[in-house]
């Protein structure tokens, strides 16, 4: 494997442990200096995870105190990050739009959307200074299709991918390639927060009739976070077996 990554101040929102670790992996792997930012750090694992990262801090990302102060104190003792992955999430509970309770849709949107916006503001300046950077966020087939149940994370992924076509554009002469991808549901520990029924119906639709594996998603996100990826911006990258129809 090619350390394409060499040296790259690389910053991965929720990367303690699923589908953020197994991104953080991979571009470590690919010579990233791979900083860490989770609500929870305590959770990441060096030895389960296989690899060190350069830093690992406690962010919440839907504070905007919090992502100011994380972005000030990265940029102070790292300097510009060249890569940006927006990764956080949570899946909040499966019940129908009549049940939904505001504050847990509140919530849901902070983590899923506002994380995206704050996240990527902190550093859009230093990036633009810099002449260089690749944002990448962590959509969901969910966000182009809409999902029964689970309206709150639909709507939100929705947004992150409304959000990367703006900015994207915004930034589109200045260095910076601002994508998404858009997975299926994937083999973590989110499922544990989903009901067997929404399990079987999201596998369902899936036309490779299986769910994604983090490695297949980090293996797309690497692509879209590299130098090779210089000419796409304002796009979602498909990781869904065939299921996206555009």
């Amino acid at each position: 494997m090619t350390r394409k990554l060499e040296g790259q101040i690389t910053i991965i929102t929720g990367g303690a442990r699923g589908i953020g670790r197994g991104i953080a992996k991979r571009l470590a792997a690919d010579g990233a200096q791979v900083i860490i930012w989770d609500i929870r750090p305590e959770y990441f694992d060096s030895e389960a995870a296989g690899f060190n990262p350069t830093d690992t801090m406690a962010v919440d990302v839907a504070d905007p105190d919090s992502v100011a102060t994380a972005a000030q104190e990265v940029l102070t003792k790292y300097g510009t990050p060249s890569i940006v992955i927006n990764n956080a999430g949570i899946n909040g509970p499966v019940v129908p739009v009549a049940e939904y309770d505001f504050e847990t849709w509140r919530r849901v949107v902070q983590v899923n959307l506002d994380s995206v916006f704050l996240v990527s503001r902190a550093f859009v300046p230093a990036m633009v200074e810099k002449g260089y950077g690749r944002i990448v966020t962590v959509a969901s087939i969910a966000g182009k299709e809409g999902v029964p149940g689970i309206a709150a994370y639909a709507s939100a992924k929705a947004g992150a991918i409304g959000f990367t076509k703006s900015l994207a554009k915004e930034l589109v002469t200045s260095g910076i390639t601002v994508n998404a991808v858009a997975p299926v549901m994937v083999e973590t520990e989110l499922l544990e927060q989903m009901t067997a029924e929404h399990i079987a119906a999201s596998k369902a639709k899936i036309p490779m009739q299986r769910l994604l594996d983090i490695e297949e998603l980090a293996a797309v996100v690497a692509f879209a976070a590299s130098p090779e990826c210089s000419c796409t911006t304002g796009f979602v990258f498909d990781a869904s077996g065939g299921r996206a129809t555009y």
